[in-house]
C-alpha cells in the first residue's frame, strides 16, 4: 500500500473560501478559516480572513473562536492513543504502518484526517469490514449521545445539534464544542461513537480541525493580537477596547457575543484584568533611544508577570496568560488587606528565599525594621526554578508555602480609585503607585526600584550586574508613555543580559514536528565527565534551515543505535548552547536543569575534546543557581 503524504490538506483560496450561504455558516466555515490561516504567512491576508469570518459567522461561533484564538482551549475529550487506535480499527492499518505515517506527517490530527477514507460511505464500508457495527456511525441504536439533557447536567437534546448523515454544513462550532464538553464525563464507548460519527460526516479538512479540538491540541498560526485587530475593525472599536473586553474570566459556553464585546457589563466582574503591555527586545544601540532623561530604568525581574487587583473589598491575582491564580498565592491576602479599593497593580510575582518566611515579614535581622517603607527596596528573589515548584501544584501544602514563599514587585499602576488610568503618562502613574506602595507594611511586597543614571555608558555597566541582583537584565520605559495593549515598539524595551553558554556535543537526535517532521531537528547534548559523556539538556531551535538540513544528513549517515524515534549518533558535532538560568535537578543525570536552552551556533571549529565539562556546569550552578539572598534598602 502506497500512501501519498506529500498531498497536504486542500486549502481553498484565502478569503474566497468563506462562503456566504446560510447553510455554510457552520463548523465548515471555522475549519476553512483555520486551514487557510495556516497556509499564509502574510499578516494582511490573515487579517482579511479573520475580518470576513467575524462578519459572516454565527454569534455563538464568534465567542468560541475568540476563546480558542486567545488560548482558552477546551478540555481533552480523548487521548491521542485512543484516536490512533480508533483510526487503525477503521482503516485496518497495522500499528507499525500507522507509526510510520505519523512519523512522515509529523502531526497526529493531520495523520488521522489523511488516513480516514474520504467519503462517509467508504467509512461505513471500512467499519463493517473491521467488525465495527454500522450503528456506531449512524443515529440508529447510537449510545447515549442523544440522551444528554438538562437533568444530567447537559443541554436539551434539541439543542445539541446532532450530526445527521451528510449535514456537516449545519454543524456549528459552538454546538460541537458544547457536545465535547458534555461528553468528557461519559464512557469511552459513548465518546467513541461520537468521534466515529463525526469522522464519518466531516471532510478531511474538518476532521483535521475536529481532531485538534477534541485532543486539546488546537493551536493556530496567528498572534493573539490579530483577532483583536479584526474584531476592532469589524465592529468599529479600538484595539484597546476589544482587548480589555475579551480579557478576564468568562465562559464561552454561556457568554453571548453581545455581552462579551458589544454591550459589556464590566462592573459585574470585579476580577476583570487589563491586557498586558509587553516590551520588545532592545537590539539597537541605546544611543538611538535619545536622551537618558526621557527614560526610566528598572531591573527586569525573573518571575511571573501578574496583575494584582482589588475591587469592592475583593482581591484577585492574574497571570500574563490570563489565568486567575489568586488561590495559588494565598500569602497575597496580606497585600489585599492593605491595598485601597479600586486599584490594579502590574508587576512581577517572584519566589523569595525560604528564610524570608511570611510570618517573619521577610526581612533579615541585620536590616533595621524602622527604615521608611516609602524608600525603594531591592529584593533578591530566589531562582525562577523555585517558583515553578508552586506553579504546577493543585494543592499547596504548608511545607511548600514555607519552602517557597512568594512576593510581588510592583512596577506600574493601571487602575486608580476605580478608574482606568492607562492613558496617563508613566511618570504620573509612577507617582500614584509610589503613594500606594508607601502604605504597604510588608517587605514581601515592594515597589520596583528605579535605577538612576545620567548616561547610557553608566547604565550599560549597571546591566552587567543583573545576575548578581537576581534579574534578567534591565527594562527601559519612556516616561511619557501611556500603558499600551500588547507588544509595541518604541516606548518599552527589555534589555536582557547575554545568555549563559556552554559548549557541548550532540549525542541523540529525533525528528521534529510540523514542517520539520522529515528532519532530525531535536537534539540531546552532553558534556564531558572524565572519559564519559553526560547528557544534560535538549534543544531544537537556533539553527538555520540550511544548518538543520546538514545536521539531518549527518544523523542519517552516522546513526549508531535506534530507540523508537531516537537515534544515537557519533559524538562529533559540537554546539554552543545558550540558556537563561540553571538550577539543581534530581531528575537529570547531570544534576542540573537549564532554562530556555537553545543552540547559539554550530561550533565547526571545535571537536569533542574541547567541549565543557560537568564541573563547568556545576560551577555555573554554584554561581547562578544558588545565591546568598538578602534585602538591601536604597533611597
Amino acid at each position: 500500500m502506497r500512501l501519498h503524504f506529500k498531498q497536504k490538506l486542500q486549502t481553498p483560496n484565502l478569503t474566497s473560501n468563506i462562503k456566504h450561504e446560510t447553510r455554510n455558516m457552520s463548523f465548515k466555515l471555522f475549519s476553512n478559516l483555520v486551514v487557510s490561516l495556516g497556509q499564509t504567512t502574510k499578516t494582511n491576508e490573515k487579517l482579511a480572513l479573520l475580518r470576513e469570518y467575524f462578519e459572516k459567522a454565527p454569534e455563538d461561533d464568534k465567542v468560541w473562536t475568540i476563546a480558542l484564538f486567545t488560548g482558552r482551549r477546551p478540555r481533552r475529550l480523548v487521548s491521542g492513543n485512543l484516536m490512533g487506535q480508533w483510526c487503525m480499527e477503521l482503516t485496518g492499518l497495522p500499528g507499525w504502518m500507522f507509526t510510520e505515517c505519523y512519523s512522515m506527517v509529523g502531526d497526529l490530527s493531520e495523520t488521522i484526517a489523511l488516513l480516514l477514507p474520504t467519503h462517509s460511505n467508504s467509512i461505513l464500508g471500512h467499519a463493517e469490514e473491521r467488525g465495527i457495527p454500522a450503528a456506531e456511525l449512524t443515529n440508529s441504536n447510537r449510545p447515549t449521545i442523544p440522551d444528554l439533557h438538562a437533568d444530567e447536567g447537559g443541554i436539551p437534546a434539541a439543542e445539541t445539534g446532532h450530526f445527521q448523515h451528510g449535514d456537516s454544513g449545519d454543524a456549528t462550532l459552538s454546538r460541537l464544542l458544547n457536545q465535547l464538553h458534555q461528553l468528557i464525563t461519559h464512557t469511552e464507548e459513548t465518546k467513541k461513537a461520537f468521534v466515529l460519527q463525526c469522522w464519518q460526516q466531516f471532510d478531511t479538512q474538518e476532521r483535521f480541525v475536529f481532531n485538534k479540538l477534541m485532543s486539546a491540541n488546537f493551536r493556530v498560526g496567528v498572534s493573539a493580537n490579530l483577532p483583536i485587530q479584526a474584531l476592532a475593525k469589524t465592529h468599529h472599536l479600538t484595539v484597546a477596547e476589544v482587548a480589555h473586553r475579551i480579557s478576564g474570566n468568562w465562559d464561552p459556553g454561556v457568554t453571548s457575543f453581545s455581552a462579551l464585546l458589544l454591550h459589556p457589563t464590566l462592573s459585574t466582574d470585579n476580577s476583570k484584568p487589563y491586557p498586558f503591555y509587553l516590551a520588545y527586545p532592545l537590539e539597537e544601540d541605546t544611543a538611538t533611544l535619545g536622551t537618558p532623561q526621557e527614560w526610566q530604568a528598572e531591573w527586569k525581574w525573573d518571575g511571573i508577570r501578574g496583575q494584582v487587583i482589588k475591587r469592592n473589598g475583593e482581591g484577585f491575582t492574574w497571570s500574563r496568560g490570563e489565568e486567575l491564580i489568586t488561590e495559588k498565592f494565598p500569602e497575597f491576602t496580606r497585600l489585599f488587606n492593605q491595598l485601597p479599593d479600586g486599584v490594579c497593580l502590574d508587576g512581577e510575582i517572584v519566589a523569595l528565599p525560604p528564610n524570608r518566611h511570611a510570618d517573619e515579614g521577610g526581612i533579615p535581622a541585620s536590616i533595621p525594621q524602622s527604615i521608611p517603607l516609602q524608600k525603594q527596596a531591592t529584593i533578591y528573589p530566589a531562582p525562577f526554578a523555585e517558583l515553578q515548584k508552586r506553579i504546577g501544584r493543585k494543592n499547596l501544602t504548608k511545607k511548600i508555602l514555607a519552602e517557597v514563599p512568594a512576593g510581588f514587585v510592583a512596577y506600574d499602576l493601571i487602575e486608580y480609585e476605580g478608574k482606568d488610568i492607562r492613558d496617563l503618562p508613566l511618570a504620573e502613574r509612577r507617582k500614584l503607585l509610589e503613594q500606594i506602595m508607601a502604605g504597604i507594611n510588608d517587605p514581601a511586597f515592594i515597589l520596583s526600584p528605579v535605577i538612576p543614571f545620567e548616561n547610557w555608558d553608566f547604565l550599560t555597566r549597571i546591566r552587567t550586574q543583573s545576575r548578581e541582583q537576581g534579574a534578567e537584565g534591565l527594562m527601559l520605559k519612556r516616561k511619557s508613555s501611556p500603558y499600551g495593549t500588547g507588544r509595541r515598539r518604541g516606548d518599552w524595551w527589555k534589555w536582557k543580559i547575554d545568555p549563559m553558554s556552554i559548549d557541548a556535543v550532540m549525542i541523540y537526535a529525533q525528528k521534529g514536528s510540523g514542517r520539520r517532521s522529515n528532519l532530525y531537528t531535536d537534539y540531546t547534548f552532553a558534556v564531558r565527565d572524565g572519559e564519559r559523556l553526560v547528557p544534560f539538556t535538549k534543544a531544537y531551535s537556533g539553527l538555520t534551515d540550511k544548518e538543520f538540513a546538514q545536521v539531518d544528513a549527518f544523523v542519517k549517515k552516522n546513526a549508531i543505535e535506534k530507540f523508537g524515534p531516537v537515534r544515537t549518533v557519533k559524538p562529533e558535532l559540537v554546539f554552543e548552547i545558550g540558556f537563561e538560568g540553571i538550577a539543581e535537578s534530581k531528575r537529570h543525570k547531570s544534576g542540573v536543569a537549564l532554562r530556555f536552552p537553545r543552540m547559539l551556533r554550530w561550533r565547526t571549529d571545535k571537536n569533542v575534546s574541547e567541549i565543557n565539562t560537568l564541573d563547568d556546569l556545576k560551577q555555573m550552578l554554584l554561581l547562578y543557581g544558588k545565591r546568598d539572598h538578602a534585602v538591601n534598602e536604597t533611597t
